[in-house]
């Protein structure tokens, strides 16, 4: 019985038009001023054909077959079918489907892309992969790439006749990059001749396009150490003439691939650069504030992908639950006519459901929420909405990729577990969701970095006040509610936690004052309570939607799920915050002074 994929229209709809409204906020942007909610859904009704019926067969295979390199030419093959399924995608237009008109693109929302690529990771993540780094280096470029390299570059990324990758981390530093070793060599003709060695970079080489854009961190000859010495570089597969034509190989090879737990169909390669031409991006010494560009957007893409399987393995955990027989239930029959019940009817099973489901439309509602900030960050013509959208996707960028992963390793074996000893063998496909899932807490920066980087940057590092303007956000949304009694289950809860996390926050910013390794103690819990501060409210608000739609006579079944997965969430997902908080209150010396069992 393989996985099988229902693209979550009616959802993705609830969560753009009923929720968040995204066509009234979107159409005060110029940019999309003629863009319409009917477009929209189209564009998703399309994107979940292709995802359901031509990528989604690939996924099994690719995980079975993996990629195959052939050492003596330095190329990879990718799992049948993943060549044919990106030709669809290309000849379709999808990788044109956020990008600028001026270089062929169609210059849709990001928010919308954004849902796209939930159902491309759900039907296969690892074929996703190789689009979505494509999206990555093109951004990049995009925001630091000269008027002529862009103009090398861009239209045959936006075609997807070209893809791309992030070559950072090197075999002796990985999220350290201030320790990278390879060099770029000034030529008299003022490109660089690149020398070193890369790993793990995915979508590193493969069959799927005629050429490769590699976005290489490097140091020139008079780089400063460390991370302020580090420079971008735009290195091609083949090297280009003047007019973007394809000549002779460029020095970049794949020397290695890796053999890893999950993903097996996207090639994590190891990559040679033996005097490889290159071109600078953006000014010398910068290379990393080029390179977040990516790398936040590629945090935000990890989200997605653990949003993608969350949503798949809930999928078919429901269908296995409600078809497979165990037992009778506590309280009695509820298929008297069949010799058992449905496992569905065990409130263990009903618990690991409701979980995922939780998880999966939450982070629906948080993905989307921060396209949109996108969105506004880039395209608003107001100053003061741009530097408000930019301000808080700092924030919540770190909550996304270690929020909804962790979410999403936690949902992935819940929903193996309903399906018992059937989710441990390959035939199912659940095993293969465990085993995709857990690269994606580690990649892009570990989920721990992520929460560094949410308490000791994003809060204690502009003291607060980022997080200060999210929560009174929260609070005037409440506010505005309180005088809704359908509402108090939620809104009291809410509340009280917000002034909880206040009062942490101060006390960790004394604390660390003193030792910042409180900071390293703190943090991963702390990023748990805001995850759940943000999802609260984000659960709040589609209570407060669904509840507004059953009171004005709407049946979709969708209103009253809505609200029990709202219950759901604050009564069983949202006091694991209490675990968190009396952790926190703990002597970080049980951490800290631990010289002798760690001898």
């Amino acid at each position: 019985m393989p996985l099988t994929y229902s693209p979550p229209i009616r959802d993705m709809q609830f969560v753009l038009h009923e929720w968040l409204g995204v066509t009234k906020h979107l159409q005060q942007l110029p940019r999309y001023a003629e863009f319409d909610q009917d477009t929209f859904n189209a564009v998703l009704e399309e994107a979940g054909k292709f995802a359901s019926e031509v990528l989604a067969p690939t996924n099994s295979v690719g995980d079975l077959q993996g990629c195959q390199l052939d050492r003596t030419n330095h190329s990879v093959t990718t799992p049948d079918g993943f060549k044919e399924a990106y030709a669809q995608y290309v000849e379709a237009g999808w990788p044109a489907l956020a990008c600028e008109p001026e270089y062929g693109g169609q210059g849709l929302p990001f928010v919308i892309n954004q849902c796209v690529f939930e159902m491309l990771n759900s039907a296969n993540q690892a074929w996703t992969m190789y689009p979505g780094l494509s999206h990555g280096a093109y951004e990049a470029l995009h925001a630091h790439g000269s008027d002529s390299l862009k103009a090398l570059y861009l239209p045959k990324l936006t075609s997807g006749q070209w893809t791309g990758t992030m070559c950072l981390t090197e075999p002796h530093c990985g999220t350290d990059l201030g320790l990278l070793r390879t060099k770029a060599e000034p030529q008299a003709d003022g490109s660089y001749a690149l020398t070193g060695n890369k790993i793990f970079i995915s979508a590193g080489e493969h069959d799927m396009a005629e050429n490769i854009v590699h976005l290489v961190l490097a140091r020139l000859p008079d780089a400063p150490a460390g991370s302020k010495g580090i420079s971008l570089f735009v290195v091609s597969k083949f090297k280009l003439d003047a007019n973007g034509e394809l000549g002779e190989r460029n020095p970049i090879f794949c020397t290695g691939l890796e053999h890893k737990m999950g993903i097996h169909g996207n090639a994590t390669a190891q990559l040679t650069l033996d005097g490889a031409i290159g071109h600078l991006v953006g000014e010398p010494h910068k290379g990393l504030m080029a390179m977040f560009v990516m790398m936040n957007g590629a945090r935000l893409g990890v989200g997605n992908q653990s949003l993608g399987l969350t949503e798949i393995a809930f999928q078919n955990a429901l269908a296995y639950a409600k078809e497979r027989l165990q037992m009778r239930s506590l309280s009695g029959p509820k298929a008297p006519e069949l010799p058992a019940d449905p496992i569905i009817v065990h409130p263990d099973v009903r618990h690991q459901l409701m979980s995922a489901k939780a998880y999966a439309e939450g982070g629906r509602m948080l993905g989307s929420y921060c396209g949109l900030l996108l969105d506004q960050a880039h395209h608003s013509a107001d100053a003061e909405q741009r530097q408000q959208a930019l301000s808080q996707l700092a924030l919540l960028t770190p909550v996304v990729k270690a929020f909804l992963t962790d979410n999403g390793l936690s949902a992935t074996i819940g929903c193996q577990q309903v399906f018992g000893g059937h989710g441990y063998i390959q035939e199912t496909g659940m095993e293969q969701l465990v085993r995709d899932a857990r690269i994606n807490l580690i990649y892009e920066g570990t989920n721990a970095v992520q929460a560094l980087d949410l308490l000791g940057r994003k809060v204690l590092g502009d003291q607060g006040k980022a997080l200060t303007a999210f929560g009174k956000q929260i609070g005037a949304w409440g506010k505005e509610h309180s005088q809704e009694p359908k509402l108090i289950e939620f809104l009291l809860p809410l509340q009280n936690l917000g002034e909880r996390l206040t009062e942490l926050t101060q006390a960790l910013g004394g604390k660390a004052m003193r030792n910042p390794d409180e900071v390293g103690v703190a943090a991963v819990d702390y990023l748990r309570i805001v995850g759940h501060l943000t999802f609260g409210w984000l659960w709040a608000q589609a209570a407060q939607v669904a509840i507004a739609a059953i009171a004005d006579g709407k049946t979709d079944p969708i209103y009253p799920a809505k609200l029990e997965t709202a219950k759901f969430y604050f009564t069983r997902l949202m006091p694991e915050v209490e675990t968190a908080f009396k952790r926190l209150q703990a002597n970080a010396n049980s951490v800290l002074k631990t010289s002798h069992a760690l001898a």
